[in-house]
């Protein structure tokens, strides 16, 4: 860590805000694609009733995303902080504590959402004709959410090991297989709104 860590103290602030923002950005720009495709697939596959129930489970995701980046964002920091002060044993041991913390987080909100399914979907605004289609998309998604929380926090604490590249290839990948997975579930498998929770979660 240290070792590859050295040219934050030599290289100039210019050139190293280029460096990391950049990616960064990109990564927030794809990100934004998973809901954008699944919507233009359902809306193909299934109608605009099955566009109105994902949104109905649209927060559940932005819910969890939040988490992801308390836990990441905040161990990014601190990791920052450690590598700075040259503090590698500190620095391990927030990146484990981190860690651990996002898979009971996630754990923890993964339950939640199971227990409390259906006053969730209405309150966030499902009707009686679009509760079937959010309950489908909602399993789903609630499934993947331990996989989400991790996948995310690990992005931010890995753009603060000096990776910001690899962090954004991660999620270009991600988006690459939901955009091939979609049509496959939908249209081939006939999965309808079930099909796409499917690629959204492995993606």
């Amino acid at each position: 860590m240290q070792n590859r860590n050295h040219f934050f103290a030599t290289e100039p602030v210019g050139k190293l805000l280029l460096r990391f923002s950049i990616p960064c950005i990109l990564s927030l720009l794809v990100s934004s694609l998973y809901n954008i495709v699944d919507q233009i697939f359902i809306g193909w596959g299934v109608g605009y009733l099955g566009n109105g129930a994902t949104n109905v489970v649209f927060p559940i995701t932005i819910i969890a995303l939040s988490f992801a980046l308390l836990i990441g964002d905040g161990c990014a920091a601190y990791l920052s902080i450690c590598q700075g002060r040259k503090d590698n044993e500190r620095a391990h041991k927030g990146v484990g504590n981190a860690l651990v913390v996002a898979i009971i987080c996630s754990l923890m909100l993964t339950l939640l959402f199971v227990l409390f399914q259906e006053q969730i979907l209405w309150a966030f605004g499902a009707t009686e004709n679009t509760i079937g289609y959010a309950r489908e998309y909602f399993q789903v998604i609630v499934a993947g959410i331990p996989f989400f929380i991790f996948g995310n926090a690990m992005n931010s604490i890995i753009r603060a090991d000096s990776s910001p590249k690899f962090a954004m290839i991660s999620t270009f990948v991600g988006c690459i297989i939901n955009v091939i997975l979609n049509p496959i579930a939908i249209f081939v498998l006939g999965w309808g709104v079930k099909g796409t929770a499917v690629a959204h979660s492995i993606g």
